[in-house]
């Protein structure tokens, strides 16, 4: 599966007053295309701290000491907040608990749906036109290199010139679309409206209906009733009006039901090849033949190929093969430097064999080292893959930043040691003096030498093993579909930088949205305030916005917390529904196991901010193997179940002062003696299911799941719900 979203030992805490609080430990997971990921747990269990690190939008208070957030080639932890801006709310979007907190109280909610839509438009194609050139100068600069410089920069001039012509017409034609569906949504409102007698701003919409009507009258959209659409475009307004002042509306109606019928008919019909028809009508004949759209694609697209795309594909394949020979060249290099190297940073920093690291490391050395390292790492990228490779990418930042760690450790803890032994000095001085204190000494919060040290190595180790991989991967590489996806990316970014949103656009889009969402009567409340619609049409709202860039990541943190349970379910369906639509991964956020019964692919249950078990929906519900999970789910309320329901026992425990062993120990009746002395690792139950208990060590005693969940897996069972293998 492809993974979108990768989060790899994220370990973040808080400066507080009363000392450093360890509120995200050692998390990892991956998110991938398309799936929804719960992350369950308790307040204070780290899970909302995770998703606005990776939305970037941490406290100021936040410490993030170590990991990594990899969104394609970016490591969102190291990126400025110029480049977070480009991608937060564009490809990864995010709802918040209470929606308020994400509405402009005084702006209308179209506006303030248009304004996101409009201004993420100019964002992506400003960035679309830089991807489209640098690919193109790459191109031409590995082309040349294999001896078909000129023709390919003849090549190229020629794809741009018919690119521009196919996002012309692309442009027009998803406009005219988009007054085709308006005015099917238009007309059928108004009937409505005129039928129940609801006159507040029909007379607007009815001349908003008549020019959608005429911008639908296009080539490919309304063309066959296009004189009898527009006639009635016309006299809609006038009739309209004459139509009310004499209660009568049947000539209305007919005009209503003649553009509507159009519209409808034309959204069904085959939608052109417009790259094809852009290059047919640039170089072959400039003019649109009078033929069904299946014989002017099929006559465009045999042009195309034929007289320029398959000479292209040869030669950008090229190009490809080339400039793939370099990077593997490169990353063979690469490899043995870093081979060559490890060993030298583990006796500087680990001690080697002896065990004995080296007290003074000399920082100039291993810059030299590490800058050596990032120059023949940059030479094993290929310019010429489209899907990026993020840890080759983020190699550098990750270096730069683990080096900074360990060679600030020393000072940072003597400032450290520094400050803990003044203050706890000044606090015994005034113990002493018989003074009542109503503060405490923040406990010293040293940086982890050993690990820091750990993490340099650690870094060069995984890029050996990536460099192989790589390696093995590229052996098997299908270098026509290489170039394939290259030709679709350019047209991609090609037709991005072209599509500007009106604010006409703008307004049709977010109707729909609204409509999609679930809002009723979505073009009257677009002009309404946020303090006019309850708190779950308020997230519908939310949701719609989030939605508006047609984000790739999707941020739920608690969306049905604030609302009563029959609203929970109808949005909980919602986003549901949208991912499978759209394709989204999503990240669902939630104190309750409940909730995601239903919806969620993977669970990962959090815990005093580790990830205590992860598995699949079904793993977690019908085989789960931490006490702490069987303790959620023995709380969750049940229908069906009269058994009386199990509360968790004691609280969270204070994460200024972790403990040493579990930290679910305490609250835990099945602990071991272990729990208290040791964290245990993450056990392997099976290729999906994971648990970090000592219950799973071999040496353990085995233990029953409780009685109130077995009963509850019985039950789903014998209801035919999911996990039909039966296992325990």
């Amino acid at each position: 599966m492809e993974s979108k979203l990768k989060v790899q030992n994220l370990v973040i805490s808080f400066r507080t007053a009363s000392g450093k609080l360890q509120a995200v430990r050692d998390v990892s997971f991956d998110l991938y295309k398309g799936e929804t990921l719960a992350i369950v747990g308790e307040s204070g269990s780290g899970k909302s701290v995770t998703s606005r690190a990776i939305m970037g939008i941490l406290a100021n208070n936040a410490i993030v000491e170590g990991g990594k957030i990899l969104y394609g080639d970016k490591d969102l932890l190291k990126i400025s907040e110029e480049e977070f801006h480009r991608l937060r709310g564009d490809k990864i979007a995010m709802v918040f608990q209470d929606p308020l907190s994400s509405l402009n109280p005084i702006m209308r909610v179209g506006k303030q749906l248009t304004e996101a839509m409009i201004l993420k438009n100019k964002a992506s194609r400003r960035e679309s036109k830089a991807n489209m050139k640098e690919m193109f100068n790459n191109l031409e600069k590995y082309m040349a290199a294999v001896g078909e410089g000129n023709s390919i920069h003849a090549d190229i001039e020629k794809f741009k010139k018919f690119e521009e012509k196919h996002c012309e017409l692309e442009s027009a034609y998803q406009n005219a679309r988009i007054c085709a569906q308006e005015v099917v949504s238009l007309s059928q409102n108004l009937m409505l409206r005129i039928q129940k007698n609801s006159w507040q701003g029909v007379s607007a919409d009815v001349k908003e209906l008549a020019r959608a009507a005429k911008g639908a009258c296009s080539r490919f959209v309304i063309c066959k009733e296009e004189a009898e659409v527009r006639k009635a475009a016309e006299e809609l307004p006038g009739t309209y009006q004459i139509g009310r002042k004499e209660k009568e509306f049947k000539k209305v109606f007919e005009l209503l039901t003649i553009m509507r019928n159009a519209a409808e008919d034309a959204l069904k019909f085959e939608e052109p090849n417009m790259f094809a028809l852009g290059y047919y009508l640039t170089f072959v004949d400039g003019s649109i033949p009078e033929k069904p759209v299946s014989e002017i694609n099929k006559m465009s697209s045999e042009k195309l190929n034929v007289d320029f795309l398959d000479g292209f594909l040869k030669k950008i394949e090229k190009a490809v093969r080339y400039s793939a020979g370099q990077a593997d060249q490169g990353r063979k290099d690469a490899l043995a430097l870093f081979e060559e190297k490890l060993p030298l940073f583990k006796e500087k920093l680990l001690g080697g064999e002896s065990g004995k690291a080296e007290a003074e490391v000399p920082k100039d050395l291993i810059k030299k080292e590490t800058d050596a390292m990032k120059a023949a790492v940059l030479k094993g990228i290929d310019p010429l893959e489209v899907e990026l490779d993020s840890i080759m990418h983020t190699f550098g930042t990750s270096m730069d930043y683990a080096l900074d760690l360990f060679f600030t450790a020393g000072p940072r803890n003597a400032a450290e040691k520094k400050r803990y032994e003044t203050q706890l000095a000044k606090y015994n001085k005034m113990k002493e003096s018989g003074k009542e204190l109503a503060w405490e000494v923040v406990p010293a919060s040293y940086i982890d030498v050993d690990a820091a040290r750990e993490g340099v190595t650690d870094i060069i180790a995984e890029m050996i093993a990536h460099l192989k991989a790589k390696l093995a991967q590229n052996e098997q590489a299908d270098f026509g579909a290489r170039t394939a996806e290259i030709v679709e990316y350019l047209k991609q970014c090609a037709a991005e930088s072209a599509y500007k949103v009106s604010r006409q656009v703008a307004k049709e889009k977010a109707i729909k949205l609204m409509e999609g969402v679930g809002i009723d009567e979505p073009r009257r409340r677009f002009y309404q305030y946020p303090f006019e619609f309850s708190g779950g049409m308020r997230q519908r709202v939310v949701i719609a916005i989030a939605l508006t860039a047609d984000p790739d990541v999707l941020i739920c943190d608690e969306p049905t917390t604030a609302l009563d349970v029959t609203i929970q379910a109808q949005i909980l369906e919602l986003i549901n529904n949208l991912k499978k639509e759209r394709n989204l991964s999503v990240i669902f956020i939630t104190h309750d196991l409940g909730v995601v019964a239903n919806m969620a692919d993977r669970v990962a249950v959090m815990y005093a901010g580790k990830i205590v078990e992860t598995g699949t929906a079904e793993d977690i519900f019908y085989r789960p193997a931490h006490p702490y999970t069987w303790a959620l789910l023995s709380s969750v309320p049940d229908l069906d179940t009269k058994d009386k329901l199990e509360s968790i026992p004691g609280t969270p425990p204070n994460m200024i002062y972790p403990p040493v062993g579990d930290a679910f120990a305490d609250r835990n009746k099945y602990a071991l003696e272990i729990d208290f002395e040791k964290q245990p690792p993450m056990f392997q139950i099976s290729e999906t299911h994971y648990a970090a208990t000592w219950l799973l060590h071999p040496n353990a005693p085995k233990l029953e799941v409780p009685a109130i969940i077995q009963a509850r897996i019985e039950k789903m069972r014998k209801n035919g719900k999911g996990d039909t293998d039966g296992q325990e």
